[in-house]
């Protein structure tokens, strides 16, 4: 779906499309002499040090940082003394590999010694450096920013179930993420791993207990959409503040096209604290914000309707 609403954007518009591998999401788009390669969101107009910035997360908080933008306490784990005076100064901490997308690796909400070892061992399956970060409570906002503007804002929340008094919690995530994944055509699904049984544990259930009708049960720490998150629209009511930082990242990193995920009170307040970057972006995700619209836009400059040019343009000007 991620590559499907960018490939059906450009048609619409007459651009050529050539697919170069269908199962990776890689095409070509062409158009009066100009060719552009894509997988999803990610084009040839992102560089390979920007994405190779986007791809380090120690590295991305440092740059976005000196710009100016508010990021979390972080350490890189390694020194076992180091480690624990973090976490009791803390209190809860987020464990997470420096590389590594979809959520692989997180865990967030750590609170005690055990269970911060645990969880770098995991995290370090996915990339051997591992950073532990301060936890910021709050809600997960992505704001999707396309040559340094606004596109779209949404809320991820974190994957839950809901009892029935019959089902165990195991079956209801394997249901729930039954619909998940037929919702979004495969990309988001529900892991029933150590994550999945840790968050559990934090609340006093195990995959196989039955839980009351009615009550709700978040399964996961993480909002991350490949991990069974959902999203939720903000973009005409979020914060000029909270803008005006995403551009600010986008800017720091040199990114034509990312999602910038901060933890937030609430969309509608200006405080924030940065996460991370993603330089791939799912456009369809945000439906029915212009996502795609704007991607080809920035890629294809003169494809862009008169009617639509000239209201920018006045935009701009006013």
């Amino acid at each position: 779906p991620y590559a499907r609403i960018i490939i059906d954007e450009a048609m619409r518009r007459g651009i050529q499309v050539e697919l170069i591998d269908a199962p990776g999401g890689m095409f070509r788009l062409s158009h009066g002499g100009r060719s552009v390669r894509c997988r999803e969101s990610l084009s040839d107009l992102t560089t390979a040090v920007s994405m190779s910035i986007c791809d380090d997360k120690a590295a991305s908080r440092r740059i976005v940082a000196a710009a100016g933008v508010n990021v979390p306490v972080q350490i890189t784990a390694g020194d076992a003394a180091r480690e624990q005076e973090f976490l009791e100064k803390h209190g809860r901490v987020v464990v997470k590999p420096a590389r590594g997308e979809q959520g692989r690796g997180i865990a967030v909400g750590i609170d005690g010694l055990d269970e911060l070892r645990a969880a770098i061992d995991r995290a370090r399956r996915v990339d051997e450096t591992v950073l532990i970060e301060q936890m910021i409570e709050g809600e997960d906002l992505r704001l999707l920013v396309i040559d340094y503007r606004l596109v779209a804002a949404a809320i991820r929340r974190r994957p839950e179930v809901v009892g029935d008094g019959r089902l165990s919690v195991r079956r209801l995530i394997e249901r729930q993420s039954r619909r998940r994944a037929a919702a979004t055509g495969g990309e988001s699904t529900i892991p029933i791993d150590a994550e999945t049984s840790r968050t559990l544990g934090l609340v006093g259930l195990g995959l196989d207990d039955v839980i009351e009708e009615g009550r709700v049960v978040t399964v996961r720490g993480t909002a991350n959409l490949h991990t069974g998150g959902t999203i939720h629209d903000v973009t005409d009511e979020v914060h000029p503040g909270l803008v005006a930082a995403a551009i600010r990242v986008a800017r720091a990193i040199e990114m034509p096209v990312v999602g910038v995920d901060f933890m937030v009170r609430s969309p509608h307040e200006p405080d924030y604290a940065f996460i991370e970057a993603n330089e791939r972006p799912g456009l369809a995700n945000h439906e029915p914000q212009p996502t795609a619209q704007r991607f080809v836009d920035l890629l294809f400059p003169q494809t862009i309707p008169a009617s639509a040019r000239r209201a920018a343009e006045s935009a701009r000007a006013g």
